[in-house]
């Protein structure tokens, strides 16, 4: 279970990770270009779209979805609690700076960016057939055709 809760937790750290470098990044080098920031936050969401897809493809393959999707849903609200909240307060700004409308388009922008790295990461994994359920169904039909048929007797 340690485990288990180790690997979200880490996840989570890496998520926040990317948004710490993509807001360092825009502090640093580009602090009065609006289309740079923005073309750095497009990287960063690009970033963690893809982080999610490669874990979803490598959680897919050998967990249960239900298990895996929970797990990942913690790690993303943990990480986006951390990017909203956290996140500004590190480079100097204040996290309802902007108003109401920036801090929901940060979240409504960390949710699509995390639920399509997950969707593709998931679908290309199914389309492969190497998701969990794939491979239970593929050892259950090899199961049957193995067996020997039962003959029944009157």
């Amino acid at each position: 279970m340690g485990q288990r809760w180790r690997a979200v937790g880490v996840l989570a750290a890496a998520l926040f990770g990317v948004n710490v470098v993509a807001r360092l990044v825009i502090k640093l080098a580009f602090p009065d270009d609006d289309t740079a920031s923005g073309r750095v936050s497009l990287a960063m969401f690009l970033v963690i779209g893809l982080i999610l897809a490669g874990t979803a493809f490598r959680w897919g393959a050998d967990r249960p979805l239900g298990r895996w999707a929970g797990d990942l849903a913690a790690a993303v609200a943990v990480a986006l609690a951390l990017t909203v909240f956290v996140g500004p307060l590190l480079v100097g700004e204040n996290p309802f700076g902007g108003g109401a409308g920036l801090f929901f388009a940060q979240i409504w922008l960390y949710v699509a960016a995390t639920a399509a790295g997950v969707l593709v990461g998931y679908l290309i994994l199914t389309a492969l057939g190497r998701d969990y359920r794939s491979r239970q169904l593929k050892r259950y039909a090899e199961m049957k055709r193995t067996r020997p048929r039962r003959i029944v007797r009157r």
